[in-house]
């Protein structure tokens, strides 16, 4: 592999070509004992101050052709990414995701800039460095967390952490009196772009929660925060519990509605069948009457009856008994 010679040097004093002249025998005798990428992930990445890489052995200088043509086991290309990494969401984990995959064979140090140096040259933050710091730890992609990580890359912190490239997004960063902070890097060809994930960022997050800031703070006041806490006004405190009391109302009135048409719909329901019912019995009931006494009213013995007397009349409202030995079969007795 070439050695990085001592006159390959950018005007920014970061390496930028490479020698062809072979390595010595004794540079080659020295074994890389880098730290190598997490194969579990049953713990937290570690900080690089409690993994720092104290390998001898010559961090030769890679074009991104060899790094993607894969290198040694143990000599993983160590790729670098920095951020604020306010709010840590898919965005970011998609980010760090690509920057660990440029390669078959990366290890990726992220570094996440202080408290200090954010308020200072981009504004305030939702978590504090311990928050972020701890954030990254919890990535699966990330092999090392570098802590109050420079805003801009110097020659001594990438060679301190023998960095090979850098990966951020290829949209020039202005920030700190400079058009892109990562202009450098990009001429010293250590620069490797990876894509923003459109639809999701700190910032949007924060204009969802101030948008629907009154939601949010009444939502609080509900789950036992102080008025204090919320840093919320005294009146804004009493509208806002108002506003819980009329919400619980009109949820109680719902659920009431909504009970109400449950119950009228049973009684609807068990109306239709009842009024089923009382026409098949009404039908039965009849069919009944008319097998009993006929239509015209007479109550049918259906047989001859041996006595004078074979049926009852119900006619003009009153019984009648009526005789019937006229109507006996000849040679009856």
């Amino acid at each position: 592999m070439p050695v990085l010679t001592t006159d390959a040097e950018s005007e920014t004093g970061i390496p930028k070509s490479l020698s062809n002249e072979p390595p010595s025998e004794t540079m080659e005798e020295i074994e890389h004992t880098c730290p190598q990428p997490r194969l579990t992930l049953t713990a937290p990445a570690p900080f690089a101050d409690e993994t720092s890489c104290q390998c001898q052995a010559p961090h030769e200088k890679l074009t991104i052709a060899q790094a993607r043509l894969g290198t040694p086991v143990d000599r993983p290309v160590r790729v670098y990414a920095d951020g604020i990494f306010d709010l840590f969401h898919s965005g970011h984990a998609r980010a760090l995701m690509q920057a660990k995959t440029l390669f078959p064979n990366s290890y990726l140090l992220v570094g996440v800039c202080s408290d200090d140096l954010t308020h200072k040259f981009k504004g305030f933050t939702v978590m504090n460095e311990a928050e972020r710091y701890e954030a990254l730890r919890h990535c699966r992609y990330v092999d090392e967390v570098i802590r109050d990580a420079p805003w801009t890359l110097t020659p001594e912190f990438l060679e301190k952490h023998k960095i090979d490239f850098v990966a951020h997004d290829d949209i020039p960063y202005s920030s700190a009196g400079s058009d892109d902070v990562y202009k450098h890097i990009k001429e010293a060809g250590m620069f490797v772009p990876t894509q923003r994930t459109e639809g999701i960022s700190t910032s949007d997050i924060i204009t969802r929660i101030v948008r629907d800031y009154d939601v949010y703070a009444r939502r609080n006041l509900q789950r036992g925060y102080t008025a204090k806490e919320l840093n919320v006004s005294f009146i804004n405190e009493k509208k806002y519990r108002f506003q819980n009391q009329v919400d619980k109302m009109k949820e109680k009135v719902k659920n009431v509605e909504e009970k109400s048409k449950e119950f009228v719909n049973r009684v609807e329901e068990k109306s239709h069948d009842l009024i089923q019912k009382w026409e098949e019995k009404s039908r039965e009931f009849i069919g009944n009457f008319l097998e009993l006494f006929g239509p015209d009213g007479a109550w049918l013995t259906g047989s001859w009856c041996s006595g004078r007397v074979s049926g009852l009349s119900l006619g003009n409202g009153r019984a009648e008994l009526r005789t019937l030995d006229h109507q006996r079969p000849p040679g009856s007795t």
